[in-house]
């Protein structure tokens, strides 16, 4: 066995000096170009770039690996390459191990400084006032539907989306022991709480809920006290030494939370874009039947439509849409322009490629 496995080892070894020089040449390279975008002050994390090239390595993978594992690596070499001219901080919902700070590296890539806050307020207080450059929050569930806090800020901030990532989420129940003796209390995000509510019907449903600030800060506190339970991801019952009692507890096995980079970048077309809106209309008849024909008009696809109401005492509603493209694009950009002057309010949140995932 060891002599038919030498050569291949020796070939294996060969590969990876190529791979390490080649590594080296490019972050070699990143410097040249992290010298260039100081002399005109561009920003270090251009996201429609990073989108380019990921759907480039993915669109000439040969195989046998498959593209999500191709991608995951050359995201960990830009991340790195881009940590040589500055490293970036990003600020998200703490604590550590929440499924926030898992969007953070599905986007940036480990090579960065993560800034848990307390709040969704707190990641976008951080990132408004330069603390961080970025920050990643959460839109909506596929099971709960919005974020409305996320949705309400977004309305007031001067920041714009300049990318989004989605990622499964798969909920586990844990404690400090493994297992249920003794637990009075089972905490989690209240998001959580209600991904979960049949399962925690049918096996626990006399045992307290708690709604706590995330997920993370629940696998926290069940780790400090054995009489509470938390629903949290693997990696935060890892991270606090919970054992799992049951993994995957989640109502819809399918459920997936979608994010959003939020800073002062201007993000440019990629290829593969999306927009993202806010509106209001005049209170009459037919008007958001009106307001939305500009986008039939010029052959532009609604992708989402979000209510929220304006909280001024009366019966008026915000109107969050999403469309395909990039605001530079022709269509889009006729389109937006009709909605400006048809809307009793109308602001774009941000141009931003779409998600990979």
């Amino acid at each position: 066995m060891n002599d038919k496995l030498k050569p291949l080892r020796e070939k294996i070894d060969a590969i990876d000096a190529q791979i390490l020089q080649l590594l080296n040449e490019r972050a070699k390279v990143a410097q040249e170009v992290g010298h260039v975008k100081a002399e005109t002050n561009a920003p270090v994390f251009r996201p429609e770039r990073e989108a380019q090239v990921l759907r480039g390595v993915a669109d000439r993978n040969p195989g046998p690996m498959v593209s999500f594992d191709v991608q995951t690596i050359f995201r960990e070499i830009m991340s790195a390459c881009r940590a040589l001219e500055k490293r970036v901080t990003v600020a998200y919902l703490g604590p550590a191990g929440t499924f926030s700070e898992q969007a953070v590296y599905q986007q940036f890539g480990t090579a960065v400084e993560g800034l848990p806050c307390a709040s969704i307020d707190e990641v976008f207080r951080a990132t408004e006032a330069g603390t961080a450059e970025f920050g990643v929050v959460p839109v909506e569930n596929s099971s709960e539907g919005a974020i409305n806090r996320t949705l309400d800020l977004m309305l007031q901030t001067t920041l714009l989306i300049s990318g989004e990532v989605a990622i499964p989420v798969h909920h586990s129940l844990m404690s400090k022991t493994g297992s249920m003796d003794g637990v009075k209390v089972i905490c989690a995000h209240s998001q959580a709480l209600a991904q979960c509510q049949v399962w925690l019907n049918q096996n626990y449903p006399n045992v307290e809920r708690r709604a706590v600030a995330s997920n993370a800060e629940a696998a926290r506190m069940a780790g400090d006290d054995p009489a509470m339970a938390a629903i949290a991801s693997e990696i935060a019952g890892t991270r606090y030494k919970l054992g799992v009692i049951k993994p995957h507890i989640q109502d819809d096995p399918h459920n997936r939370t979608r994010f959003a980079i939020i800073g002062h970048l201007q993000t440019l077309p990629s290829g593969k874009d999306q927009t993202s809106i806010v509106l209001a209309v005049p209170n009459k008849a037919g008007a958001v039947y009106q307001l939305l024909a500009p986008l039939a008009k010029h052959g532009v696809s609604m992708t989402r439509f979000e209510s929220r109401p304006a909280r001024m005492g009366t019966w008026e509603y915000y109107f969050y849409v999403d469309v395909e493209g990039h605001v530079h694009d022709t269509g889009v950009a006729k389109a937006m322009a009709e909605l400006k002057d048809q809307a009793a309010f109308f602001k774009i949140l941000g141009s931003y490629p779409v998600s990979l995932t």
